[in-house]
């Protein structure tokens, strides 16, 4: 019979972790959060022309403050200049891993401070990620949730943008591969693996009761198919969330 079990897509530890997490989270923020629908990579959630510039990304941060509760006035918001590493790599015709911080939150004159690079406005899935993480920051750590003494808070912080309906962004940003002409990139975001981001998803549409979500379509191949295994494991193991 186990050969034809449902395996889950992580293992034990972090299996989990994450549901325990989840669990965390709910009773944290509610979960009228979970009923709400699913942030897309659609005009109905981000609407207006976008091109990239620090209005533009400004946009963005004011919409994210919606769908995360968090009051713009409260923040210190700063656009990082770009530092022409991707740049200088194309024009040496270098392959290009990105591994610096895309954005970072820090508390300065009482107020929480979020910074993103600029260089994100380019990649409009990886700027919603990362803004996404900054201000999941000050929901834990500016409301005094969680501190930095725990262990796991980078991790949790991913975690909290699933609850919030927008684990499609973090997903498809978790791991990003690519060719031009001029070669091969790769990009790392956020802190779970895709793997992680799967189950995660597949516990966030297991607690909402959905079988076979819509917004599924919306995910990168690799996230996609870890949700679908997180589904099928948890509709065979259904008290495990």
């Amino acid at each position: 019979m186990g050969l034809f079990s449902a395996k889950c897509p992580v293992g034990p530890e972090e299996r989990v972790w994450i549901e325990e997490s989840m669990a965390w989270l709910t009773a944290e923020f509610g979960r009228e959060v979970l009923e709400r629908a699913p942030v897309l990579p659609t005009a109905e959630f981000f609407p207006g022309p976008y091109e990239g510039s620090e209005q533009d990304v400004r946009r963005v941060i004011i919409r994210l403050c919606g769908y995360l509760e968090v009051a713009p006035e409260r923040l210190t918001v700063e656009i990082e200049p770009d530092d022409g590493e991707r740049g200088m790599a194309d024009g040496l015709g270098l392959a290009y891993e990105s591994r610096s911080a895309a954005g970072h939150y820090r508390r300065e004159n009482g107020r929480p401070v979020i910074a993103v690079a600029q260089r994100q406005a380019a990649r409009p899935v990886a700027l919603v990620a990362t803004i996404a993480h900054e201000l999941g920051h000050v929901r834990l750590l500016d409301e005094q949730r969680i501190t930095t003494d725990r262990r796991d808070h980078e991790p949790l912080t991913d975690l909290l943008t699933v609850h919030f309906g927008l684990g499609i962004f973090t997903a498809n940003s978790a791991f990003d591969f690519s060719q031009d002409h001029h070669g091969w990139s790769y990009s790392r975001l956020g802190y779970l693996t895709e793997r992680m981001f799967g189950y995660a998803l597949a516990c966030y549409a297991h607690l909402r009761g959905e079988t076979e979500p819509a917004w599924a379509r919306h995910l990168a191949t690799n996230p996609r198919a870890y949700l679908k295994q997180g589904l099928r494991y948890l509709d065979r193991n259904p008290s495990s969330v």
